[in-house]
């Protein structure tokens, strides 16, 4: 599913115009960037959480010239799943 089949399926299911919808979403998708931005955790219960996650700086191998390379550290978006989302794929 793609963001323009959600905001369709999120139209469909609450009534609410596809442009309405589509804002909708963008501004969930803005807030949560935001908090993130600030190294604010989001939690939905039962959905789960956004969170920033610290990457350490390692050693890798560049694939076309097989010379060792540094890769930087920094900090990447994650997401961990609630107990419910995890249930519904199973």
């Amino acid at each position: 599913m793609n963001k323009k089949e959600l905001v369709a399926e999120i139209a469909g299911r609450t009534g609410v115009t596809k442009k309405r919808a589509a804002e909708i979403l963008d501004c969930f998708i803005e807030i949560v960037g935001e908090k993130l931005s600030k190294g604010e955790e989001v939690k939905l219960v039962g959905f789960g959480t956004f969170e920033v996650a610290t990457r350490k700086p390692r050693k890798g191998v560049n694939p076309r010239t097989k010379k060792p390379i540094k890769i930087p550290g920094g900090k990447v978006p994650k997401f961990r799943a609630g107990k419910e989302l995890k249930e519904k794929v199973k």
